[in-house]
């Protein structure tokens, strides 16, 4: 039959046929505050059968540990500590080298990239491969967007393939993982696969950008001339990765699933000085590392921006202000999304099903929301204000 999500229900068929990463949820084996409170009541007051609030309680209590028990993943948020989520780093880490100095050197339609649209990660190396043309070198599979069963063994629930494109007859992510490595406990996406030898070459998003961007370079089909990484701008770009990453692109995943009010706060606080930080910057300069090129540094802000309003502010609680509230933030969103190739790098729908369906603890009806539709075609004022 179809592929189950994790509340039962079949998958919805996908408009693209292709089809995330480390933005799975979290494997949270930690005890939930409100059991040890509910131990420590009186056991006449748990639930008793005329005390409703009791019973009330239980309930929620009951559904909180189904909740965790469905969300044993084996992916990048699978620790929680103290109530706040801290990923956890790649484990493969190889490198495609150019000059010949690895086993892997860069050849036409020897990669292949296994990706979710879903995911930020995954998507700012499709982006990459999108901008310089190398989706003529180098192929990708999309998984489905929903977290499904991966084995009849345990109930690890992460990344799994359309049961009419899967690849290398690998049923689930994890068999790729498995297939390599029987230590492997953590199933994510992207994977920068070898088609030659049959290996997992890297699965850190940050370096399969830059790899795709320099080592890949004389396989681009277009904008060869397009550095990302340029050696006179590399001190500016690494700086705003530093605080990109933590505060945005890994601030939204701390706020979604902090497990304490503080741990809540502290991350979602993060989250938006670091907005109101680049919408400072942006006011004074065209990109967010350069006032006159498009880098890396864009790409990996862009990927948390284009899916702030739809899903991050509500689904994540990051509800303080909409990028739609930032003029320049918008406009800067608008421009990153209408570069040639982008826009087939975002797909919304597979987007909202995957994060309102597949995090039980913080939707567990799995409600996907109609709204808000943010239309990042419309014209944007970077050229004008920044000619």
């Amino acid at each position: 039959g179809p592929p189950k999500s994790d509340f039962g229900g079949p998958t919805k068929a996908l408009t693209r046929a292709s089809g995330c990463c480390q933005c799975a949820a979290a494997g949270q084996t930690q005890e939930d505050p409100s059991d040890a409170e509910t131990r420590s009541r009186p056991a006449a007051t748990r639930a008793a059968p005329g005390n409703l609030a009791g019973r009330i309680r239980s309930l929620a209590n009951g559904l909180r540990r189904a909740s965790r028990r469905a969300m044993t993943t084996g992916t990048g948020l699978d620790d929680v500590k103290k109530g706040a989520f801290v990923r956890t780093e790649s484990q493969f880490r190889n490198w495609v080298k150019a000059d010949g100095s690895t086993d892997f050197k860069p050849e036409a339609d020897r990669y292949h990239l296994v990706i979710s649209l879903a995911c930020p990660w995954a998507c700012r190396c499709l982006a990459v491969i999108k901008l310089k043309g190398l989706d003529k070198v180098i192929s990708h599979t999309v998984v489905n967007p929903l977290f499904q069963r991966t084995s009849d063994k345990d109930e690890h629930r992460g990344w799994c393939f359309e049961p009419d494109n899967q690849y290398r007859g690998a049923k689930t992510v994890r068999d790729l993982y498995e297939r390599e490595s029987s230590n492997t406990t953590r199933y994510t996406v992207p994977i920068l696969f070898d088609q030659a030898s049959e290996k997992i070459v890297n699965n850190e998003s940050s370096e399969i950008l830059r790899m795709l961007n320099s080592e890949f370079n004389e396989l681009a089909t277009k904008n060869k001339d397009l550095d990302l990484y340029p050696e006179a701008s590399r001190e500016e770009i690494d700086s705003v990765n530093e605080w990109v990453y933590p505060q945005i692109n890994n601030g939204v995943y701390r706020s979604g699933f902090a497990q304490t009010q503080e741990a809540y706060e502290e991350a979602v606080a993060d989250v938006f000085a670091g907005l109101d930080r680049a919408e400072d910057i942006l006011s004074k300069q065209r990109y967010i590392a350069s006032s006159d090129q498009i880098t890396e540094a864009d790409i990996r802000l862009f990927v948390t921006l284009v899916r702030f309003d739809e899903v991050y502010h509500g689904h994540f609680k990051c509800n303080k202000k909409r990028i739609a509230d930032y003029p320049n933030l918008i406009n800067y969103t608008r421009e990153i999304y209408q570069l040639d190739g982008i826009s087939e790098t975002v797909d919304m729908h597979h987007i909202k099903e995957h994060y309102h369906r597949s995090h039980p603890t913080i939707n567990p009806f799995g409600i996907v929301p109609v709204g808000p539709g943010v239309d990042f075609s419309l014209p944007h004022d970077r050229a004008e204000k920044f000619p």
